[in-house]
């Protein structure tokens, strides 16, 4: 008896398939149900941090807490005036924000929540369903969600919104590239593009020898294959249009991108579309690297914590850790430059991405390689050396020209031009007069001075 129970606390494809209508009915409403509850959180729970971060108070009026002044919102929202721009493309401008919004609720459906429990007297996973290339139909999903933001800039029938979306297929184009390489890291070691097999293949802790001494590790993916966490959430970052890569938006220069033209409901729809896109893209990121619903160390001592429903609470835990990293990211660092952000995804995290497949197919090849020492040392030093990568100054700072060097540098016959250190230096009348008034040994001293 106790073998079948163990046999069922992981999901495998075989158990997907054979549940009642109403079973899969259940789920698919409960996958809907948390993204748009995870959104309506999400949107205060940014405030508040932000808020926080910026010594002032949040929301904190509507509700207990601020609780319901995205509700508040989101009502507003509702009854604001719907306005149709007169050059805009009418079917493809009302239905943009609903593809963007399909797009992120998909990619749910194949996250597993939890392990196999028992519903109602029947036996079936915490997850919608699970295909054998479950990881592609999230890609495809990631990948799909940018046709709402590029549509939307199209039909809108104006400039600065068909910019934004300009900029959104190009930056999904840039790092989606580097989004799969990191998966495929994942798809080599775990040996399937399932979801559920995924999450298995994390679930057997390992030992790490260093020195005689034996140190405890979890088999999660984030620490055996540290260079692909690293690029893979930076890259979904610039997927999800979050700052500091929110350039299709980049209220400073577009207005508000793609989204000038819309209002009231449609508006809103966009807003969903890009919270409910955040909070799946932390559930993928839990299930591909954090070891999905199981529990983490010293909780994993507890003989229980991976059975019955416990593991959605550690499931929903890590994700809420993922959203929190978003939030932290838009409230500490700048919008890059659209530049710097393509030259960043394709000649930084690219090439080391591919070093880094390169390096772990020769540690597939290796006899011994499922010792996982060698493969953890290894991850760890290539991680330091894409840290190092990153933050290494790329080239060594040139000498700040003097106020003098700078004004003697212009061509002749052009108008002075201001020193970038306004330093301005004396103009040549200035020292005349001062040479008038002051004794000679006194402009001597003065012009050694500025020398």
């Amino acid at each position: 008896m106790n073998t079948v129970v163990l046999a069922a606390q992981d999901p495998t494809l075989a158990d997907f398939g054979k549940d009642p209508w109403w079973l899969v009915l259940g789920k698919i409403v409960f996958a809907f149900a948390f993204g748009l509850l995870a959104t309506l959180l999400g949107v205060w729970f940014e405030r508040r941090v932000v808020g926080r971060m910026a010594v002032r108070p949040g929301p904190n009026q509507v509700g207990p807490f601020g609780l319901l002044q995205t509700l508040a919102d989101g009502l507003k929202m509702a009854f604001k005036e719907d306005i149709l721009p007169r050059a805009a493309d009418k079917v493809v401008f009302f239905f943009a924000p609903t593809i963007s919004v399909i797009s992120a609720v998909t990619a749910l459906s194949v996250i597993p929540f939890g392990p196999s429990v028992s519903i109602f007297g029947h036996w079936t996973p915490l997850q919608v369903t699970d295909v054998p290339v479950a990881v592609l139909v999230i890609l495809a999903c990631s990948s799909m969600g940018v046709y709402g933001i590029v549509l939307g800039g199209w039909a809108s029938g104006s400039t600065y919104p068909l910019l934004g979306g300009l900029r959104s297929s190009a930056q999904m184009i840039s790092y989606e590239v580097a989004m799969g390489l990191s998966i495929v890291a994942v798809f080599m070691t775990a040996g399937t593009m399932s979801t559920s097999g995924i999450v298995a293949a994390q679930g057997d802790a390992t030992r790490l020898s260093i020195g005689g001494f034996e140190l405890p590790t979890p088999g999660w993916y984030a620490i055996l294959l540290l260079p692909s966490f690293i690029i893979f959430f930076i890259a979904m970052v610039g997927e999800t249009n979050r700052a500091p890569f929110d350039l299709p938006e980049a209220e400073s220069e577009l207005v508000a991108g793609f989204m000038t033209e819309y209002s009231s409901l449609k508006f809103a729809l966009f807003m969903l579309s890009e919270y409910v896109a955040m909070v799946s893209m932390s559930a993928v990121t839990t299930t591909l690297f954090l070891g999905g619903w199981r529990a983490p160390w010293p909780i994993t001592l507890w003989s229980g914590a991976n059975d019955g429903w416990w593991p959605m609470l550690w499931f929903f835990g890590k994700v809420i850790l993922l959203v929190f990293v978003f939030v932290w990211l838009r409230g500490t660092l700048p919008r890059l430059r659209y530049d710097q952000f393509m030259r960043f995804g394709w000649k930084v995290l690219l090439p080391i991405n591919l070093v880094w497949i390169l390096v772990l197919a020769g540690l597939r090849s290796i006899e011994d390689w499922q010792t996982r020492d060698r493969l953890l040392v290894t991850a760890v030093g290539a991680g330091v050396l894409l840290l190092a990568t990153l933050f290494w100054p790329s080239r060594k700072k040139e000498p700040k020209p003097s106020p003098q060097e700078q004004a003697d540098s212009r061509p002749y016959g052009s108008f002075p031009l201001p020193p970038m250190d306004l330093q301005v230096p004396p103009s040549p009348r200035t020292k005349r007069v001062v040479a008038e008034r002051e004794p000679a040994n006194v402009v001597a001293g003065s012009e050694s001075r500025e020398v």
